[in-house]
């Protein structure tokens, strides 16, 4: 799970707990592939693009809102681009991902 921290964020058990918790909301809800992407005060959740169109319904965003923000986040974001693996590198400077010479 901590791989859904953003970098630099320290890992703590209420971190991951809460990433955890998002995650289970999500697969009670009928997801089958996401994550729960913690960056502070914003949560990224980030649906199937299968799934998506079921995600960005008026009922389920307004669902999103009320489960996200009972876990502590101030802001709540849907990613357009979907779930994809290793999003979080998106973060990091192109210089760390390029092997020392």
């Amino acid at each position: 799970l901590s791989s859904r921290l953003e970098y630099g964020r320290p890992v703590t058990r209420e971190a991951l707990s809460i990433v955890e918790q998002g995650e289970d909301a999500l697969r009670v809800l009928g997801f089958r592939q996401f994550r729960v992407r913690h960056h502070g005060d914003i949560v990224r959740i980030e649906i199937a693009s299968e799934e998506m169109p079921r995600a960005l319904s008026g009922e389920m965003a307004a669902e999103f809102s009320r489960i996200f923000k009972a876990l502590g986040f101030k802001f709540v974001t849907l990613d357009l681009e979907g779930f994809r693996s290793g999003s979080m590198n998106a973060l990091l400077p192109v210089s760390s991902l390029s092997p020392e010479p």
